[in-house]
């Protein structure tokens, strides 16, 4: 009997939740029979990168292409965390085990998933982190708590991303080093800022890796 789990996918900067659900097609495997999948779209906002444009966003990003050493918009960050932990409380209330929920995310989706796993209360199943950043200066590591570093983290890049550097993906690591968690991190050679079949077969197999059995 597969355990229920929930996988919650966010999208990058100017995109939208239905134009991702394709990725559901990735995960064919038994494991998955019982999987609820979430797809939200981000509010429209205006981000100060595009010149103020009003486009979908879940915070506002300051410079493109994000660098390891561009500025932190934590604040804005912050408030999209609170909306991303809603998502998964209401998943809990209806009885969901945490460890079984998954949250993934691409570009700026991928800087709000490592934002909403760090600052969750409890441990989840994983956060998959795909051509993302660090979104917030290492102050916030005070606020991790100790269940939350056991949440394990899957972060991929490619090394020719000209939007997000590959520099901004290597500073993850090392981060999450500091604040006494364990990361998994795939580098994918000519690889721009975009995600690949392949990386979802890795991200397939790391939520059947860690899905807790229903038991």
């Amino acid at each position: 009997m597969a355990a229920r789990s929930f996988v919650l996918w966010l999208h990058g900067l100017g995109d939208s939740g239905p134009a991702n659900e394709p990725i559901r097609t990735f995960f064919s495997s038994p494991e998955f029979k019982n999987t609820r999948w979430s797809f939200p779209s981000a509010p429209h906002n205006r981000v100060s990168c595009n010149y103020g444009a009003v486009m979908p966003s879940w915070f506002d990003i300051f410079e493109i292409p994000v660098s390891a050493e561009s500025p932190k918009n934590e604040k804005d960050v912050l408030q999209a965390v609170e909306s991303v932990h809603a998502m998964i409380n209401k998943e809990v209330a209806a009885g969901i085990n945490p460890e079984n929920i998954f949250v993934c995310g691409f570009s700026q989706g991928g800087a709000l998933t490592l934002a909403s796993v760090l600052l969750y209360p409890k441990a989840l199943g994983g956060g998959a982190v795909f051509s993302g950043w660090v979104p917030f200066n290492s102050s916030i590591i005070e606020r991790i708590s100790p269940e939350a570093k056991k949440t394990p983290i899957l972060w991929s890049h490619g090394m020719a991303d000209q939007t997000v550097r590959f520099g901004a993906g290597q500073a993850g690591p090392p981060f999450l080093e500091q604040a006494g968690m364990t990361c998994e991190f795939k580098a994918y050679p000519n690889l721009g800022h975009s995600i690949t079949p392949e990386e979802l077969h890795t991200l397939e197999s790391f939520i059947k890796k860690h899905l807790k059995s229903s038991s």
